[in-house]
């Protein structure tokens, strides 16, 4: 064999395994996707209801109800359009979970209901720690204003 047909072979080698290794990460990331879906999209039915989905959605003020027994939350996430999804989960809801702020919650939908099992609560977006204000305030005092009247 001359050394341009081994060369050869072994980039068509090459690309046989990036194609391949490629491949098996495609395959593999499949499985964990997670799609996010409104409370509108599930109403409509556009929903899989054999598959781990994101339900995302504000919290109904008046709606959780907390089992006195059990870790059992049920709340309801609107859209605030009208649409809205029962929500029931067995996990320790986040500190930050609140009536009226966002909510995505990962589970399956099952006979109308959603059974969530991980429930992420979205913090208000305007905190911003001590220490970055006064970063932020230290490097963006406005300059001096010029006097170019004259």
């Amino acid at each position: 064999m001359k050394a341009r047909q081994k060369r050869l072979i072994f980039v068509l080698l090459g690309v046989v395994a990036v194609v391949g290794a490629s491949f098996l990460i495609t395959k593999a990331m499949q499985g964990n996707l997670a799609y996010l879906y409104a409370p509108e999209a599930v109403l409509a039915g556009e929903v899989p209801t054999d598959k781990v989905i994101r339900l995302g959605g504000l919290v109904k003020k008046g709606s959780l109800k907390r089992s006195d027994k059990t870790l059992e939350a049920r709340f309801v996430v609107t859209d605030n359009r009208g649409n809205e999804v029962t929500v029931v989960t067995n996990k320790i809801l986040p500190d930050l979970f609140k009536e009226g702020q966002s909510s995505v919650s990962r589970g399956m939908l099952k006979d109308g209901i959603f059974y969530a099992e991980e429930v992420l609560a979205k913090h208000d977006s305007s905190y911003m720690p001590k220490e970055v204000k006064d970063v932020l305030k230290k490097e963006h005092t406005p300059a001096p204003v010029k006097d170019t009247v004259k």
